[in-house]
């Protein structure tokens, strides 16, 4: 038995994609599988904010990446929104303040349509959770899970629509958050009954030090008869990432 690491990678089917949307743009991503059997469910990765670094390679995302598809047999598809760079490569096209990147959500929406992925729930972090509130209540989206939202584009109106719609969403509040507490969002998320908002003590907007937790409470919310807390240990093959290039 080996401790999983934050650089450690576990076993996976994994393949770089692209997704080309609707207004004629390539976007970079990758999908990870689970190695021999077929995913239980799958989330699609809406990163932060790329002005100040977001990617598909932010280390919570990256880390799902990881693991999620050996420990909890769930599929994780990640990608750069428009003119986003990462490790992984440069999607085409600029930032466009959430306006273009509903292109963006609907394309790798699309493709986890179109090669039948089951279960698919959007998970956004800070810029993602504005864009999962906005573009994302889509009838192929079974529920959502937001990691620091900081309501910064999205309003009451998107929350409305969340709220007519009676999917499931869920958002993790770090105590300690630079934009969004939690007591102020159990009130802005108090428009939409179904909503959970979870407050983490102790953690801060980038989760540092905190992975493993939210992991897990993704993991409940997306496969719930996957049991959590997942395993914090790995007996077989186990890879180890070069990540002194990823925040």
């Amino acid at each position: 038995m080996a401790a999983v690491r934050g650089n450690s990678v576990l076993p996976a089917r994994r393949e770089a994609l692209t997704l080309h949307t609707a207004d004629g743009l390539r976007l970079v991503g990758e999908l990870a599988q689970p190695a021999e059997r077929d995913p239980v469910a799958t989330i699609i990765c809406l990163h932060p904010l790329p002005t100040h670094g977001g990617m598909m390679d932010s280390h919570l995302f990256r880390k799902a990446a990881f693991r999620l598809p050996a420990l909890a047999g769930i599929a994780v598809l990640r990608f750069n929104t428009r003119g986003t760079s990462s490790m992984q490569g440069t999607s085409e096209g600029e930032f466009d303040h959430t306006r273009g990147e509903a292109h963006d959500v609907a394309a790798a929406i699309e493709y986890a349509e179109f090669h039948d992925l089951p279960r698919v729930w959007l998970i956004g972090w800070s810029f993602g959770t504005d864009l999962t509130l906005m573009h994302g209540h889509d009838p192929a989206i079974e529920g959502a899970v937001l990691l620091s939202p900081p309501m910064r584009f999205s309003e009451d109106q998107h929350l409305r629509a969340w709220a007519e719609s009676g999917k499931p969403l869920t958002a993790l509040v770090p105590e300690l958050d630079d934009y969004l507490r939690p007591a102020e969002a159990e009130q802005r998320f108090g428009v939409v009954p179904q909503a959970e908002v979870v407050g983490v003590q102790g953690a801060k907007h980038l989760w540092v030090g905190d992975a493993e937790r939210v992991l897990d409470e993704i993991v409940r919310r997306v496969a719930p008869e996957v049991a959590v807390p997942l395993p914090r240990t790995w007996e077989g093959e186990m890879e180890t990432a070069d990540t002194s290039g990823y925040r």
